[in-house]
């Protein structure tokens, strides 16, 4: 239960500041956020990280939906016995699940984050929640699975 609130709690913000850019930033454009760090810029990405498959949203939405399956199927029937895999999950289930939601919904998904020191993909709520999971769960596969006992 614990997990389903997680999720459903970070795919809502996700959700709420694709909204709020959507209504406040013109397609295109760009606010300030953090002086000389990062930028709002509404930008609408039809395809995957850095705009690759940008053709292909039909494919990436049937991956994000199986993506999404897998991770739930795993969360449910706990997989990973301890909190902090489940958790990492979690997040990761939440980023797959925002952007699905936009691609289902839109045909694109909803970026705003835009660096202004260094060039790079302009990116969303959904975007930090898969890779900051990812990378949790990398380190909890190299650091603690091995450490669990398996009936």
């Amino acid at each position: 239960m614990l997990y389903a609130i997680l999720a459903a709690l970070l795919v809502g913000v996700d959700q709420l500041v694709k909204a709020l850019v959507r209504a406040y930033i013109p397609l295109g454009e760009g606010v300030p956020f953090l002086p000389h760090v990062m930028q709002l810029t509404y930008y609408q990405n039809t395809g995957a990280a850095f705009s690759i498959f940008e053709e292909h949203t039909w494919m990436l939405t049937l991956i994000s939906a199986a993506a999404s399956v897998l991770l739930a199927v795993l969360l449910v029937k706990r997989v990973f016995p301890q909190t902090f895999g489940m958790i990492t999950l979690t997040v990761v289930l939440a980023g797959a699940v925002g952007n699905l939601i936009d691609r289902l919904f839109l045909g694109y998904v909803t970026d705003m984050f835009q660096t202004l020191f260094i060039n790079f993909a302009i990116f969303n709520v959904a975007d930090i929640c898969i890779v900051c999971g990812g990378i949790a769960f990398c380190v909890y596969l190299l650091l603690f699975h091995s450490e669990e006992k398996h009936p």
